[in-house]
């Protein structure tokens, strides 16, 4: 009996032992939260990618140019994360969820000073066809991508009809590029899209026929062993 005891008591210490160990482990490899500080450095190097990729298709040789458009999209990712501070904590506030459904209004209104400066700076130094170029790069080349999808998917488009299609992503495009995330620049082109479908359809088309008999087609295809060109998503 003593000796069962002993055993038991062996046992329980062991236990308590690899449990200790387990937890010490854990906490040594364990990576502390970053700091205000590392936090700052990761968000600088990310909007320095950002922004070093929406310069390449400008090709400036010139340095002075070139640095000057660098500092007007910095200056304004940060600005706009500023007010995303500030519309986020006000929603959190009143207990609504951080969501674009939620930020909408407040995004549109605390936007526009923003955006109308933004577009100001950019004019003082760079020509119209540039500045479009950085709106589509700010947007993720969404205007093309979803135009080619439309003219890909939909049959019998007019001239008239992918002239609308243009105009309203061109629209979406205006807006996304004071998104304070990707995720929030794709559902304000989401709305836009909406309001496409909606015109296709009031104009002789069915769009939902049109994505269906599409992605039959891209089923047969890749049945096939081949693939067709156009990116379905991009027009959901």
């Amino acid at each position: 009996m003593k000796t069962i005891k002993k055993r038991s008591v062996a046992v329980s210490s062991l236990l308590a032992s690899a449990a200790l160990f387990s937890q010490s482990a854990s906490a040594q490899l364990s990576t502390p939260p970053a700091t205000p500080g590392e936090m700052e450095a990761i968000y600088t190097a990310s909007i320095e990618s950002r922004t070093q990729e929406i310069l390449k298709p400008l090709g400036l040789a010139d340095a002075m140019k070139s640095n000057k458009v660098h500092d007007i999209i910095i200056a304004q990712y940060r600005v706009m994360r500023s007010r995303d501070e500030v519309i986020n904590t006000k929603l959190e506030a009143v207990g609504k969820d951080i969501t674009y459904a939620n930020r909408a209004s407040q995004l549109e209104s605390e936007s526009k000073p923003l955006h109308d400066y933004f577009l100001a700076q950019l004019a003082k130094v760079l020509t119209p066809e540039d500045i479009e170029k950085i709106k589509d790069k700010m947007t993720y080349n969404k205007v093309k991508i979803t135009c080619d999808a439309y003219n890909a998917i939909v049959p019998g488009l007019t001239e008239s009809d992918k002239a609308k299609i243009a105009e309203l992503l061109k629209a979406a495009r205006e807006k996304a590029i004071d998104g304070g995330s990707a995720s929030e620049k794709s559902d304000i082109f989401q709305e836009y899209k909406d309001q496409i479908n909606a015109y296709l359809n009031a104009h002789g088309h069915d769009v939902a026929k049109a994505y269906k008999d599409w992605e039959a087609k891209q089923a047969l295809a890749k049945a096939a062993g081949t693939s067709g060109p156009a990116n379905t998503n991009a027009m959901q």
